[in-house]
């Protein structure tokens, strides 16, 4: 099957080993591309909630596919989230064309891109990291929820529904939040002169220029693989918001065939929930 090329490609918050995760849809949109360079800008594998009894084939599998690319050249950029904050222990490494980061710099045709998480930005994985965690655990279980709500909703023949976007729509300190970060992080690109400013974290996928009275940098958000299924692409000196559309997408076959037997989830496993790592 013929490919696209890409020249950078950004996904964040895919959380495998979550149940929201829609490890089936992203494993579709890697096989269709064949990225330079891929930067996985946070919260891939949900250690908050990692637990070896729940981490289905699906979810492997995009580990092997990133590991593939890998293989193949693409250059990988492991970026760390909050949920994969243990990670950070590993900062720096490189393991051939996989390289664990914090923050990432990039030229990009003569322009300065900047790279991270986000979640710097957020108080309470900051100072209130119990409660973020609980968090979590609703956030995931709202997902699960929703999941059998739409389940009925497709059956009886009607559209879709999100309720967690209908709560951040309508609970303002939301809105507020999410305007916030976006100016938190646009005023610092400015201050460093930064052209392009790029995050994850908050699950609301943009692109949007930003101004200040110091100047003006392009603000994006790859948004992510639990309700909006987004990545960002760069191609020919511009960047553009891939969203997956379950409809228009056809079923893409795993062509990698590495071996597992066990090994990379044990490897998981004792990595990520070790207490002393």
């Amino acid at each position: 099957m013929l490919k696209r090329k890409v020249e950078i490609v950004v996904i964040s918050d895919v959380h495998l080993g979550t149940y929201g995760c829609h490890s089936k849809e992203l494993l579709q949109y890697l096989n269709s591309i064949r990225p330079k360079k891929l930067i996985l800008n946070g919260d891939i594998i949900d250690i908050w909630q990692f637990r070896k009894s729940y981490f289905p084939k699906a979810h492997l599998q995009v580990i092997k596919k990133i590991i593939a690319f890998a293989t193949k050249g693409t250059k990988v950029y492991y970026i760390t989230g909050n949920h994969d904050e243990k990670l950070r222990k590993f900062s720096n490494t490189k393991m051939g064309n996989i390289q664990i980061l914090d923050k990432l710099v990039l030229n990009l045709d003569g322009k300065k891109a900047w790279f991270f998480h986000g979640d710097v930005f957020d108080a309470s994985v900051q100072h209130a990291k119990f409660i973020a965690k609980l968090g979590g655990w609703g956030y995931d279980f709202l997902i699960l929820f929703n999941q059998l709500i739409n389940w009925v909703l497709l059956k009886m023949g009607r559209e879709k529904y999100s309720l967690s976007k209908k709560i951040k729509a309508s609970v303002k300190q939301a809105v507020k939040f999410i305007n916030n970060f976006e100016k938190t992080a646009t005023d610092l690109a400015i201050e460093n002169e930064f052209d392009y400013v790029v995050c994850g974290h908050i699950h609301h996928p943009q692109i949007e220029k930003k101004c200040s009275v110091k100047g003006s940098c392009l603000y994006l958000n790859s948004g992510d693989w639990v309700e909006n299924l987004t990545a960002l692409e760069y191609n020919n000196e511009r960047w553009n918001l891939y969203t997956y559309n379950q409809n228009g997408n056809k079923t893409i076959p795993i062509e990698e065939t590495i071996e597992d037997n066990g090994v990379i989830t044990d490897l998981l496993s004792a990595m990520l929930i070790h207490k002393k790592i």
